[in-house]
């Protein structure tokens, strides 16, 4: 069941209907019940992978919390670690890495052939065991209290409105949630439909329609152009953004209606001035991930330029890889990490130098424009099948960038068509500085804007079973 099939509609009717008339004390049995039927309907083998990572860390955060001496509470937690990377790591990467190790081996003049596992990668795995990470190092740096209620830490992982795709919610804000009674009121569910509304049309709408325009460019028989692959970039950073933040919107949706608070995975990431900005307003729960349990335990900004400048790099080299097994994504995490160390170094020198620049409406914009752009050039990275078409695309900028006015036309058109609703929302909200802007308009405009939204959606949007992006992930 995905959030945008009829299937999970059907599911949710009949699992809210019964959740909302249990007492508040059946809650939480019932929520787990309900999440694990969620997720066995992928795959009941999953089922049993996302059970054992619970007990695992259930059980570390209850032996972290009642160790008498260090030495014990580092081992610990040094088990929770190890357990769920080995398991990340052997449905995500062993492939990947068998294969590495081959290539490297060839150019040496070796030839080994180690076994291939046909392995199916795990529906959400990368965001339930980074979940169940950060649980561990909270306990262990005291954070939170590890819980000794079995029930609440597997509701904890497995709730089911963030179980597929994120975001990574921290137990610091869940979990007390969880063990607490939760109200349901008639303006929670009301926030809850327009979230899940505002969700489900940047998925059925605006993802799924430019995935038309951007899977045939990268299909392995293509020899696009360079303006064609110019065009599919643009197309590909709104596909992703309205797929992934769809994601979100709707489970945020689905999180509040339950009556849960849960967090914002995106903040206009497109209105961002500089590489740094742009981290803290895209995919902010893995961003903020990274940052807390990857870059500051690396030593951060703490130990000088050039340390600073590595650590950037290997935290986004291991974001990068987070998101698969192909080196495209390790090409795309470098390219990031590229952009916030020189972003950084330009900060260092203009403040050195007396030489900043005092911020003015067009020179934010500038900074908007050229940094949507250089965000666009690393969505080709992600994008492409291989380093192979990294190569090509780079090669049609260089040498075969034509424009044919007759068909490239009618595919301007339909990424415009598709693309400026979306952009249109977002100046509001971003004018505003509010991603509740809509809420706050005057009703004739609100209902006006619901109803084009509505109508667009019903008459252009895809609807079935597609997957979202960051599934795979």
């Amino acid at each position: 069941m995905v959030f945008n099939s009829f299937g999970f509609f059907i599911f949710f009717i009949l699992f809210f209907g019964i959740y909302l008339a249990l007492p508040q004390r059946a809650r939480n049995g019932f929520l787990l019940a309900g999440s694990y039927f969620f997720y066995a309907a992928w795959d009941l083998r999953f089922l049993i992978l996302l059970g054992l990572t619970t007990l695992i860390d259930y059980t570390v955060g209850l032996a972290i919390s009642k160790a008498q001496g260090q030495k014990w509470r580092k081992i610990y937690l040094l088990a929770s670690i190890l357990s769920n990377l080995t398991i990340l790591g052997f449905f995500k990467y062993f492939n990947f890495f068998s294969d590495t190790f081959t290539a490297i081996m060839a150019l040496c003049g070796l030839q080994v052939h180690p076994e291939h596992i046909r392995l199916f990668l795990p529906v959400g795995i990368s965001f339930y065991t980074f979940k169940s990470i950060s649980y561990t190092i909270d306990v262990y740096r005291r954070k939170i209290t590890a819980t000794r209620d079995f029930v609440h830490y597997a509701v904890y992982i497995s709730f089911f409105p963030q179980l597929l795709a994120g975001p990574i919610e921290r137990a610091t804000q869940l979990l007390p949630q969880i063990a607490e009674e939760r109200l349901i009121s008639w303006k929670k569910i009301q926030f809850g439909v327009y979230h899940v509304f505002w969700g489900l049309f940047l998925k059925v709408f605006v993802a799924d329609n430019l995935a038309l325009l951007v899977n045939p460019i990268f299909t392995k028989t293509a020899t696009p152009t360079g303006f064609e692959y110019l065009v599919a970039g643009y197309a590909f950073a709104f596909q992703i953004y309205g797929d992934f933040a769809g994601y979100s919107y709707i489970s945020k949706g689905i999180a509040g209606i339950l009556g849960f608070e849960t967090m914002y995975n995106f903040n206009l990431p497109y209105f961002s001035r500089n590489p740094r900005e742009f981290w803290h307003r895209w995919h902010i729960s893995l961003s903020t991930w990274l940052r807390d349990y990857l870059y500051i335990p690396l030593g951060g900004n703490q130990g000088g330029r050039f340390r600073t400048n590595l650590n950037l790099m290997v935290t986004m080299l291991l974001g990068g890889l987070w998101h698969g097994a192909n080196f495209t994504f390790i090409i795309w995490g470098a390219y990031h990490g590229a952009l916030l160390i020189l972003h950084r170094m330009a900060k260092d020198f203009f403040s050195h130098n007396a030489l900043g620049v005092k911020q003015t409406f067009i020179s934010s914009w500038l900074k908007i424009f050229l940094l949507f752009h250089a965000v666009v050039l690393g969505w080709l990275f992600f994008r492409a099948e291989s380093f192979g078409q990294i190569m090509m695309i780079f090669n049609a900028f260089l040498g075969n960038f034509q424009f044919d006015p007759a068909r490239h036309y009618q595919i301007l058109k339909k990424l415009a068509f598709y693309v400026m609703p979306l952009i249109g929302v977002q100046l509001i909200q971003y004018q505003k500085d509010n991603l509740l802007a809509v809420l706050t308009m005057p009703l004739p405009l609100r209902v006006f804007l619901y109803t084009a939204l509505f109508y667009l959606m019903t008459i252009f949007g895809l609807y079935g079973t597609q997957n979202f992006i960051y599934m795979q992930f």
